[in-house]
């Protein structure tokens, strides 16, 4: 395709079940220097429910070899053949369908389908990669047990991996082996993965509840095996937590993960065998941040879950990916929050969902948790359909609760094991298991943009009641200008003059208020003192709340209320309010203000006997992009300054605390990963940032001697991200030192490229300039152009430089990557979602940016339907 011509959207409206049936899948895989041959054999049969039709499979850069049904080779007459379709025209009624393709996985530089990275060959099936490898109908409807026979050199590639169990293997001539591996269970095609490669591996075994004995295997690149044990450790309490949480046991003999440092995505849930991104298995102390360890157990839990939410229940369409995707991230999240804490989980949970999903639900992108029509699949894996996924099934987890929530996963897996299904059905499962009619709640599903609920309170003395009246309103998004009203689950307290919680009834603490109508009111009887109002706890619903709190009342919210998120919610809109009225005054020329009542607010919770984890969370600032979203017309400049500003005003009313702290927080011991002392470090290190905010010599040394004397990776990198921002002799000194001890640690440069790419430094984008042509950077591998370019796409103030150089920039690097990787450039394209929030200069440089990418002959499906969506008129929406 060209940009000249739009490419066609597929709706959902228009699914059709398949007219076609797989039932088998027989593939023998021959890798070879000239390229690697394909042989399938596939045992179709006519779905008796959908009138007759061709068969109609689909494949991409596929050299056909041969075809036959039966045995017999098929006539040129009896089927088309196109780059990107094969229709044989009218076979029989049940048939066996052989074809030989040749692939070039050496040259396939997209990273989908069966690709080469540095130690071998790998697949990446999800959405539509198996074309990639043979012809096939390419749905997630389609489900089918396969059998696959591999055939590699030997000393070159000694691994060879397949779904499913290992059922035979040897040696063959010319230094040849195969191995052969039966998958059990029907499966669709994007779940199917292969290896072969030359990899080490850790092997361990599990014993299930009922008794049943798992083979473990991590495969990772030689030389990397004492880095992937915490991988190991995290499937191993991942499998042992959906036992006793769900009754989900491995139904697997073998469960593999394998690392590959070539990989799109973060990792793939493919049977029995999930394919990882490096970054989500290696880890060792001196390399890896307590962030990544937390990240790994997460991502490894999230692949594991699959195996039930996903795999053995998979997506009747792709329409459906929030099905398997959003149940699965509220899964790995509340193992998350059961494993480390659960307070400061949900806090980094909603940090996330304000930064990418909210500002996704109010651009060009926006999509309902169900989209009702895409262009390109790739571009839908989003922040909308995974983390407000998740969030809609928390708020059916709310409305109903744990022990129903329970009942109904075990209805939709006993109705649906073994099927390709909708959101519906889940919601059907829930419905029945509870006893709630969740009609009302369905529009979550089908309704794009974020819901503003708007709150108010009046109490009345005399007749000791509090009344809550709330109103709701979802701006219009894309193709949906008219919004009706959604099923918000709203979890509210009120807090006493001394801060202790009220009863609300039945000595209850915090309602559950169901709300449902554009406006409605909630009476609270018996209340002796006008509350404060604890309004969306744990954050019940992803909505934009408004409450005009006072400064003192969120000060009260902030050191008293019983629910650990919105005492952290207080602290963020205490904090976000100076900002955005600092930014304000800085760019009216007026300087940046800081009331005592902030500081002291500030100091009563840095000297709380708080979890120091949650004191971390609570006095880190908002983000500039979250607070971009509360301005009308976004000043990147002001706004940065005016965040600086706080941050060097609360560390020179609080520098004595802060020193301190840092002093006190000192460690005792040698590192180790728990949650404790993750908070311990987490806090002692956001103590030395805000010290480096003065500027001064002597700060940026104790930054550099952390740096020089740490054990671990937290401390070392928390040290070089402070002394990154600070630049001056520390900062390049602690850069150039921290390449040359761990250039060969492919992850750790990562961290390098992007603590420059994300640096507030005034030169920072002539510096990620340079970097492009470091040693250290390659375009074509994923992980090096999300720590460099998209870090730098993400660089509020440098991103979005007023002349436009850093639009320029990242448009000219999108049309690069488009000829190597479409799937990477489009997710570098959403860099440009939010352009129309900025004054009319930076919008025409960024219009300008994204017109000549959108003129760009040959341009992807992928990075096509990202820029046309963001130069569509707000009025054409």
């Amino acid at each position: 395709m060209t940009s000249a011509v739009s490419p066609a959207p597929v709706f959902l409206k228009d699914y059709l079940p398949p007219a076609w049936w797989v039932d088998t899948v027989s593939l023998d895989v021959d890798l070879r220097p000239d390229g690697t041959v394909v042989s399938a054999t596939l045992a179709v049969r006519r779905n008796p429910e959908v009138a007759p039709g061709p068969l109609c499979l689909n494949g991409a850069e596929l050299e056909t070899l041969s075809l036959a049904i039966d045995g017999q080779s098929l006539s040129p007459s009896a089927y088309t053949l196109g780059d990107e379709s094969l229709v044989i025209t009218a076979p029989p009624e049940r048939f066996t369908l052989e074809t030989k393709v040749r692939i070039q996985p050496d040259r396939n530089t997209q990273l989908s389908g069966f690709y080469r990275s540095k130690d071998g060959y790998f697949t990446q099936c999800e959405p539509q990669g198996f074309r990639r490898i043979t012809w096939f109908p390419d749905r997630p409807d389609v489900m089918a047990c396969y059998t696959v026979t591999l055939h590699a050199d030997k000393a070159s590639y000694p691994v060879l991996l397949a779904n499913g169990n290992p059922v035979a293997q040897g040696d063959e001539a010319d230094g040849r082996h195969f191995a052969t591996w039966v998958d059990p269970f029907r499966k669709p095609s994007y779940l199917f993965a292969m290896v072969v490669a030359k990899l080490d591996v850790l092997r361990d075994t599990y014993r299930t509840t009922s008794g049943r004995e798992v083979q473990l295997g991590i495969f990772v690149e030689p030389g990397k095996l004492d880095q992937c044990g915490h991988a190991m450790a995290a499937l191993k309490k991942s499998m042992r937590w959906d036992e006793a949480t769900f009754g989900l046991e491995c139904d697997l003999d073998h469960y593999m993960i394998v690392a590959v440092g070539d990989f799109n995505m973060g990792a793939m849930e493919n049977k029995g065998l999930n394919i990882f991104n490096t970054k989500y298995v290696l880890a060792r102390a001196d390399v890896a941040t307590d962030v990544d360890f937390e990240n790994i157990d997460r991502v490894v839990a999230h692949e594991y879950f699959h195996n039930w939410t996903g795999n053995r229940v998979t997506c009747r369409d792709w329409f459906q990916l929030s099905l398997k995707e959003g149940l699965t991230v509220f899964r790995d999240q509340e193992f998350g929050a059961d494993t480390h804490s659960r307070q400061t989980a949900r806090i980094r949970e909603v940090r996330g969902l304000r930064a990418m999903q909210f500002p996704e639900d109010a651009g060009p992108m926006a999509h309902p948790v169900r989209p009702s029509t895409y262009v390109e699949i790739n571009n839908f894996y989003t922040a909308t359909v995974y983390e407000k996924g998740a969030e809609v099934v928390r708020m059916i987890h709310t409305l109903i609760g744990k022990d129903a929530f329970r009942r109904g996963m075990d209805t939709y897996f006993a109705r649906h094991d073994g099927q390709a299904v909708t959101c519906e059905d889940f919601v059907a499962a829930m419905a029945d298991a509870s006893g709630v009619d969740f009609t009302p709640f369905m529009t979550w599903y089908r309704q794009a943009g974020t819901p503003r609920v708007s709150a108010r309170g009046s109490y009345d003395a005399a007749a000791r009641r509090y009344t809550l009246t709330l109103t709701q309103v979802c701006p219009p998004t894309p193709g949906q200008p008219d919004k009706a009203p959604c099923l918000i689950p709203v979890a509210v307290g009120l807090l006493g003059p001394d801060g202790r919680d009220l009863d609300l009834g039945g000595g209850r603490t915090t309602a559950i208020l169901q709300f449902s109508t554009h406006e409605q009111s909630f009476v609270f009887e018996n209340i002796d003192a006008a509350p404060v109002p604890s309004l969306l706890r744990n954050f019940s619903a992803p909505v934009v709340l408004d409450f005009d709190y006072q400064e003192r009342e969120l000060a009260h919210l902030l050191a008293h209320d019983s629910d650990p998120f919105n005492r952290w919610e207080a602290g963020q809109r205490l904090f976000g309010d100076l900002i955005l009225a600092n930014a304000a005054r800085l760019a009216r020329g007026e300087a940046a203000e800081c009331p005592a009542g902030v500081i002291a607010a500030a100091r009563t919770v840095l000297l709380s006997d708080s979890d120091p984890a949650f004191i971390a969370e609570a006095l880190t600032l908002p983000g500039e992009a979250t607070l971009a979203e509360r301005m009308a017309v976004v000043d990147p400049d002001a706004l940065h300054a005016a965040r600086n500003a706080l941050a060097r005003a609360l560390a020179a009313g609080l520098e004595d605390d802060f020193l301190a702290l840092y002093e006190r927080l000192a460690p005792v011991g040698a590192y180790q990963f728990d949650t404790a002392d993750a908070g311990r470090r987490r806090l002692r290190n956001l103590c030395l940032g805000y010290l480096n905010e003065l500027d001064r010599g002597g700060y940026r040394a104790q930054a550099l001697r952390q740096f020089e004397q740490a054990d671990n990776m937290t401390d070392q990198f928390a040290a070089l991200a402070t002394l990154a921002n600070a630049g001056g002799d520390e900062g390049d000194t602690a850069l150039a030192a921290f390449y040359a001890r761990w250039q060969h640690e492919a992850l750790v440069v990562d961290k390098w490229l992007a603590v420059q790419a994300g640096s507030r430094r005034d030169d920072t984008l002539a510096g990620v300039e340079r970097l492009m042509a470091h040693a250290a950077f390659d375009l074509k591998n994923p992980n090096k152009v999300y720590a460099l370019l998209r870090t730098f796409g993400g660089n509020h103030r440098h991103f979005h430089a007023a002349d436009g150089s850093g639009y320029r920039f990242v448009a000219e690097r999108i049309a690069d990557l488009d000829a190597i990787n479409p799937q990477v450039a489009a997710r570098l394209a959403r860099c440009f979602d939010r352009w129309r929030k900025f004054d009319t200069s930076r919008q025409a440089h960024a219009r300008a940016a994204l017109a000549a990418l959108h003129a760009r002959p040959g341009l992807s499906r992928d990075v096509f339907e990202v820029v046309d969506k963001a130069l569509v008129e707000v009025t054409g929406a």
